[in-house]
C-alpha cells in the first residue's frame, strides 16, 4: 500500500484514535470529564472478594477524577475548569471512571448518571464497570440511556489468562466477561475493553493473546494500558517478591504496535498508554513522559509501513 493510500489520513495517525472518532461523530472537540460517583467494587467490599485488583489505587483507578465527597455537578465544574486550561472550546462526555459504576442500587445509579447528563453541553456518558455487575435492571436502564444519549460502557478485562487474573485478584473469569459483552451488545451498546500490558509473570506472547482475544470480541473500542506500580497498592508486595518486572520503553512501543496491527481497523483506540499520579509512581518511570511514548508508537508504525488492522482479517488473525 502506498503512503497516500494509508487508511487513516485525516489526522496522520496510523490507528483509529478516540479524538478522530469523536470529531467524526460530533464535528467538534469533545472532552471527557472524569467523575467519582461514590461507588465501591465487588472485589473490595466482599461481594465477590476483598482487597480489590492488586494494581488498583485507593482512588479505584480514578486518580484524575473529581472528589467523591462533592456532588456530581460540583465535580463536573471543577474538572471541566482544569480541562479548559488546555482546550478552550469543547463539549463533554461525562466519564464515570472510579471504581465500579454499576455496583449500587439502580435508583442510586440513575440519580448519579442523570445528574451528569443534566450538565450543560454534555453530549454523552461513558461508564466504567465490571462484567459481573450488569444485572438485568441495570442493563435495561443502560439500553434506555443508549436510546437518548451517546453511550459507552468500559469493561476491564486486563488479561485473558486465568492465572494472571487470580494473581491480580480480578475475581471474574473470561466467560463472565464474554457474557457481559453479550448482554450489552444485545441492546447495541458500545463497549470499550481495557487491557494491561506488563502484568505479573506475563510475557509478550501472553499479552498478544489478550489483544487477539479482544480483536475477536464484539467490542467497539479498546484501551491499551501500561501497568503502573503505585505506592500503597497490593501489587507492591508482588513486586518485592520478584513477580513483576517493568517493561522497557522500546519493548512496550514495539508490543503496542504489534497489538494495533492485529485488532480490527474500525475498533476505536481510546488509549495506548496510561497515566499514573507521579507522586505515587514506583515505576516504570519512563512512562511519565507520555508524549515520548505516543510519538514512539507513531514512529514505530511509520518505520514498519504499518497501521491498525494491517494483519487483521475478519475473525482470523494472520
Amino acid at each position: 500500500m502506498m503512503d497516500n493510500e494509508f487508511p487513516f489520513p485525516s489526522d496522520g495517525k496510523r490507528y483509529y484514535t478516540w479524538n478522530r472518532h469523536l470529531r467524526g461523530q460530533f464535528g467538534e472537540k469533545i472532552m471527557k470529564i472524569s467523575l467519582d460517583a461514590g461507588f465501591d467494587c465487588p472485589n473490595r467490599d466482599g461481594t465477590v472478594a476483598f482487597g480489590g485488583c492488586t494494581f488498583c489505587s485507593v482512588a479505584g483507578s480514578g486518580d484524575f477524577a473529581g472528589d467523591r465527597v462533592d456532588p456530581i455537578p460540583v465535580q463536573f465544574e471543577q474538572v471541566k475548569a482544569k480541562m479548559h486550561r488546555k482546550w478552550k472550546d469543547a463539549k463533554y462526555i461525562a466519564y464515570f471512571q472510579a471504581y465500579t459504576n454499576t455496583h449500587a442500587p439502580i435508583e442510586v445509579i440513575k440519580r448519579q448518571f442523570e445528574a451528569a447528563l443534566a450538565q450543560d453541553n454534555v453530549v454523552g456518558i461513558s461508564i466504567g464497570t465490571r462484567p459481573d455487575c450488569l444485572p438485568d435492571e441495570v442493563v435495561e436502564y443502560l439500553a434506555e440511556l443508549n436510546e437518548r444519549t451517546y453511550l459507552w460502557v468500559e469493561l476491564g478485562l486486563q488479561t485473558v489468562h486465568e492465572r494472571t487474573a487470580q494473581l491480580i485478584n480480578r475475581a471474574h473469569d473470561f466467560d463472565t466477561y464474554k457474557e457481559g459483552v453479550d448482554k450489552l451488545r444485545a441492546h447495541g451498546i458500545n463497549i470499550c475493553s481495557h487491557i494491561i500490558n506488563g502484568l505479573p509473570l506475563e510475557d509478550r506472547d501472553m499479552m498478544m493473546e489478550t489483544a487477539q482475544a479482544v480483536a475477536k470480541l464484539d467490542v467497539q473500542g479498546i484501551k491499551i494500558h501500561l501497568l503502573h506500580l503505585l505506592q500503597g497498592t497490593p501489587m507492591v508486595k508482588q513486586y518485592e517478591k520478584g513477580m513483576l518486572e517493568f517493561l522497557e520503553k522500546d519493548a512496550y512501543i514495539q508490543l503496542v504496535a504489534d497489538q494495533l496491527e492485529i485488532i480490527p481497523p474500525g475498533m476505536v483506540v481510546q488509549r495506548i498508554t496510561g497515566d499514573g499520579p507521579i507522586d505515587l509512581m514506583i515505576g516504570p518511570m519512563w512512562s511519565t513522559n507520555k508524549w515520548e511514548v505516543l510519538n514512539g508508537i507513531d514512529k514505530e508504525l511509520e518505520t514498519r509501513g504499518s497501521w491498525q488492522g494491517k494483519h487483521y482479517a475478519g475473525s482470523v488473525i494472520i
